[in-house]
């Protein structure tokens, strides 16, 4: 089945123009540039993860039959078989999956998403984008801090809606995918005002952007973790552009331009059934926003190795993100089986 792109731009952009090399840079080998791997090393179904120790972990214990495996600029990427099944579940067929490392950060994540969506839609040889590609799911795994006092250590998150304060999602200019994302932007932007010093000099422009995670992923995540017997919560996840000031640490002589920011957040009620703001991290908001946006499918499942509520950090949470990334890959093999052949056409 074939679904047409259409999000409220120009969908003709680049469609008979070859993309220069100063734009998308590709290798005589046919690598693209910062990954370096070619676009059949890439399968349509991808893990997302910051760390690479963490890709390599998950290669060597949940991936057979390797096809790549390869390491540039500390970006690691993966491609073999995943074949994970959870107690309860139906037997989901082997999936030829990816797991790449995004970084830290939006900006180092945008490098990695542009680049596995060039691979997918762009004709390497003519530079031209392809009329129709398989549409990715994507599904970030990572780690977050908890806003509620009621989250237990390591609990995976799954994430609803993204709010975005880091602004690369700015540079990409698509529609709010629904009127929650325009309530929530409008509600947040006026709460995150209300605690700034009116005197500061970063008053008024700082402006979270909402973007919703595809809701037939998030519903497999879901299901995914029942089927494996892990506790998750759902609920609203905000990337933030670092680690400390910009999610309510306090720990230098500069005070931040929002202080208690982690707090404020956490006591805010989204009015969307029993759903909060419930983690905190640096990379979801722009995935979601990115992928979402022209058609494919992201989402993030985040294990909350910290608790902001009640000041504890779990050193021993790698069995969390191993557990987390079971879910994953069984969610992301229940979606190629019921959906196998859905392409975009552009």
């Amino acid at each position: 089945m074939k679904y047409t792109l259409n999000q409220g731009g120009d969908n003709t952009h680049h469609a008979d123009t070859p993309i220069p090399p100063s734009d998308l840079p590709i290798g005589e080998d046919g690598c693209v540039y910062h990954l370096q791997v070619k676009p059949e090393q890439i399968a349509p179904d991808i893990l997302l993860v910051g760390d690479p120790g963490r890709a390599e972990l998950i290669g060597s214990e949940l991936f057979r039959d390797i096809e790549v495996e390869h390491e540039h600029r500390g970006l690691v990427t993966i491609t073999g078989i995943a074949d994970i099944t959870g107690e309860q579940a139906t037997i989901i067929s082997p999936l030829r999956t990816t797991v790449t490392t995004s970084g830290m950060g939006s900006g180092s994540l945008e490098i990695v998403a542009g680049e596995l969506v060039a691979l997918n839609e762009i004709n390497f040889k003519t530079r031209k984008p392809k009329p129709d590609f398989p549409r990715m799911h994507i599904i970030r795994v990572g780690s977050s801090g908890a806003l509620q006092a009621s989250t237990k250590l390591s609990t995976p998150i799954i994430t609803t809606y993204a709010v975005g304060l880091e602004n690369t999602g700015f540079f990409y200019d698509f529609p709010s995918m629904d009127k929650t994302c325009t309530r929530l932007e409008s509600e947040l932007d006026r709460i995150i005002n209300n605690s700034m010093d009116r005197n500061s000099r970063f008053y008024g422009k700082i402006h979270p952007y909402v973007t919703r995670a595809a809701p037939t992923l998030v519903n497999a995540l879901v299901e995914a973790s029942n089927d494996l017997g892990v506790a998750t919560k759902t609920g609203l996840t905000v990337s933030a552009p670092g680690f400390f000031a910009p999610q309510g640490r306090d720990i230098t002589r500069v005070r931040p331009s929002i202080p208690d920011l982690d707090k404020i957040l956490g006591e805010y009620d989204p009015m969307l059934d029993d759903q909060r703001i419930e983690n905190m991290e640096m990379e979801s908001s722009f995935l979601i926003h990115y992928l979402c946006g022209i058609g494919h499918w992201a989402g993030a499942i985040c294990p909350a190795i910290s608790n902001r509520r009640e000041n504890t950090f779990d050193l021993n949470y790698q069995e969390a993100m191993k557990n987390a990334t079971k879910v994953a890959l069984i969610a992301l093999g229940t979606l190629r089986s019921r959906y196998p052949e859905e392409r975009i056409s552009r």
